[in-house]
């Protein structure tokens, strides 16, 4: 169920689900019909980088050095023994100036880990929703925003697919297809989908989004994964065929602050 920011917020303490962090500023331009977003996908590894250090300001730095709009993060600890109970996100927002909003997947040492969001706009509602896989161990689901475009809404998911399982993924993409089939507005989608473009899940995706990095970079492969030598292509920044989305740029940054690195892109948004 769709939930208000402001019912969120008051959430955060009692179920942990969502938090909020109000300091936005957008930083790419509002063209006449249409709007420019920076969106980039990265999956954070609890904020511990190729040399094993847990280093918060290191992944904060490479977002602000990208200067995204729009940030799906994923394997992201609140209050987790491991990560001296930290609260990641919260943490993420005050280092990036950013609103934000976290949901967990999973209990694990004490806390919570999942997959967050942080934007420049505000964040208006979010939405998130458990999958449904009885193979794998690990419990997944995503996160939607609303955030607030020069006075238009749109609608920014980020999810986590299996790691296990093939059919695991296919099965998270279908109930992930049903569970935004209905979203009005412009839908921009991004994550680590534990799938390279020849699997089931990039394929079944495929049929309703579009790949922004193989819109704009058909020549290049796009390996986002492993950090030091990627050698496959498993994070997307994906957007709804039907939206009138198109992507200017796209581009992998190179950093070790995790075990994968980000995949940014530019997008165009044309008004109604």
């Amino acid at each position: 169920m769709l939930r208000p920011v402001s019912l969120a917020i008051g959430l955060v303490f009692a179920l942990g689900l969502a938090g909020t962090h109000s300091k936005s500023e957008t930083t790419q331009p509002v063209v006449a019909g249409r709007n420019r977003i920076r969106v980039m996908t990265y999956n954070i590894h609890v904020g511990v980088g190729m040399d094993k250090k847990l280093d918060l300001p290191r992944i904060a730095n490479v977002i602000k050095q990208q200067r995204a709009d729009l940030v799906g993060l994923q394997e992201v600890d609140r209050g987790v023994e491991r990560t001296g109970r930290i609260d990641e996100i919260a943490e993420l927002a005050k280092l990036t100036r950013m609103d934000y909003a976290f949901a967990f997947n999973l209990k694990y040492q004490g806390g919570q880990y999942g997959v967050a969001i942080l934007s420049r706009y505000p964040i208006t509602a979010t939405d998130h929703r458990l999958y449904k896989n009885t193979r794998e161990a690990e419990r997944r689901g995503f996160i939607r925003a609303e955030v607030n475009v020069g006075g238009r809404v749109v609608n920014f998911t980020t999810t986590h697919l299996d790691y296990q399982y093939e059919d695991g993924r296919v099965f998270e993409a279908e109930q992930l297809l049903v569970a935004l089939k209905d979203v009005k507005g412009p839908l921009i989608l991004v994550g680590d989908f534990n799938d390279v473009p020849a699997g089931g899940a990039y394929k079944l995706m495929s049929e309703q989004f579009d790949d922004a990095w193989a819109a704009n970079r058909a020549g290049d492969q796009g390996f986002s994964y492993p950090a030091d030598k990627p050698a496959k292509r498993i994070d997307y920044i994906l957007f709804r065929r039907d939206d009138h989305i198109r992507t200017k740029k796209a581009w992998i940054v190179s950093t070790l602050a995790s075990d994968h690195v980000p995949v940014v892109a530019d997008l165009e948004i044309e008004k109604n």
